[in-house]
């Protein structure tokens, strides 16, 4: 006998446990998801890197909690405020140049606690 045959003899008809979908507690865990991203309780990372990038300074801000629509969104704001180019992906935003005090400051404005390095 297989387990198949094994679980079918078990529950014969109405005895069958049902299983439905629990809507209420899937939706309380992603607004509890939500909540604790926003709340961003680790500081954000400010650093500058030299490495592989020919001698040019590059900064680096990492510890994002967000989605990648999110980062985005920061990196585009932190980019234009600044006046430099860069990037955003996997959780950190990168910055051309050296420019740590203007990103604290414009991120401590936005209410991320950061941490220069």
């Amino acid at each position: 006998m297989d387990w198949k045959e094994a679980l079918s003899m078990a529950f014969d008809g109405d005895d069958a446990p049902q299983f439905e979908p629990s809507t209420q507690q899937d939706d309380a865990a992603d607004e509890a998801v939500a909540t604790d991203k926003k709340l961003q309780t680790e500081p954000l990372r400010i650093l500058t890197d030299r490495k592989a990038r020919k001698g040019k300074t590059a900064t680096i801000v990492e510890g994002f909690l967000c989605d990648d629509d999110e980062l985005k969104e920061i990196a585009k704001e932190l980019k234009t405020k600044v006046g430099v180019g860069g990037s955003s992906r996997c959780g950190e935003i990168l910055l051309q140049g050296d420019c740590k005090a203007k990103t604290a400051e414009i991120l401590k404005n936005k209410g991320y606690k950061v941490k220069i390095i």
